[in-house]
């Protein structure tokens, strides 16, 4: 996991004053772009890797209920939570919001150390459950999925992927095809979900598929390497100890374990 590079937070406020007050205050553990309404905002989705939206409800154009609506919607942009600002008291508009996906809804006026609190919270329980993927070697792609929609999305992915596994030119450019997407659309996609780029994502799913065969210990190590795409054990070997912190042989071996004390 990338710690030390700060997550991107898009702010949006048509009210300038606003937008300087929140964006300096999330600027110390965020990097925050800025926009005055949600046309603005979707275009800057459309360019940019974003991990967070945080939108006032009242603007011209597009409002942030309509904003959150066309995020929530759209396979582009599904996995991004959504915190919604708002003056709107009732309960019917909280109702609305939270209907139309927003994760969290936050009255005005409210407490900035609230605000980036809960933006962290957000964030960090996302980034855990990359983590947790990313270590665990029998973890199913679709456990990092944020919504039904991008666990179908995932679903999708690791269908082309298994298709292909042992294949050693599958590539972005393959995957973007078989998914009907733009090769740049892809990439924020699954790098906004899992933190890979899609070329990372194949090969961890190679070696996942390869702790899979490893755990039904009925092949060889050199099979299933080349099984998984890969034409070097010496070289499966180095990256299977790269992710997973153990080596092919030494999975297999705390397997029996495991398997034994159940």
């Amino acid at each position: 996991m990338e710690k030390d590079i700060k997550q991107v937070v898009l702010l949006i406020d048509d009210n300038d004053d606003i937008l300087e007050f929140i964006s300096d205050d999330l600027s110390e553990k965020f990097h925050v772009l800025t926009a005055t309404n949600g046309m603005e905002g979707l275009a800057i989705l459309e360019k940019e890797i974003i991990h967070l939206v945080i939108s006032d409800v009242m603007m011209p154009q597009m409002d942030g209920f309509q904003l959150c609506e066309r995020i929530k919607s759209s396979i582009e942009f599904s996995h991004i939570p959504v915190i919604l600002l708002t003056a709107k008291i009732t309960l019917q508009s909280k109702i609305q919001g939270l209907e139309l996906g927003a994760d969290v809804y936050i009255e005005k006026p409210f407490s900035p150390e609230y605000l980036q609190v809960q933006v962290s919270s957000l964030i960090e329980n996302r980034n855990k459950i990359k983590a947790y993927f990313s270590s665990s070697p029998l973890l199913h792609l679709k456990s990092v999925a944020p919504s039904k929609a991008d666990e179908e999305f995932l679903e999708r992915i690791q269908c082309i992927l298994d298709k292909n596994i042992g294949n050693p030119d599958l590539d972005v450019v393959h995957l973007a095809n078989n998914m009907h997407m733009s090769r740049p659309t892809l990439y924020r996609k699954i790098k906004s979900i899992c933190n890979y780029t899609p070329n990372e994502l194949i090969q961890v799913s190679r070696l996942k598929k390869a702790a899979e065969l490893l755990n039904q210990r009925t092949l060889k190590i050199y099979e299933i390497s080349e099984m998984v795409g890969y034409s070097s054990q010496t070289h499966f070997g180095r990256v299977f100890f790269k992710q997973f912190g153990m080596s092919p042989s030494e999975y297999v071996s705390n397997q029996q374990t495991e398997n034994k004390k159940t």
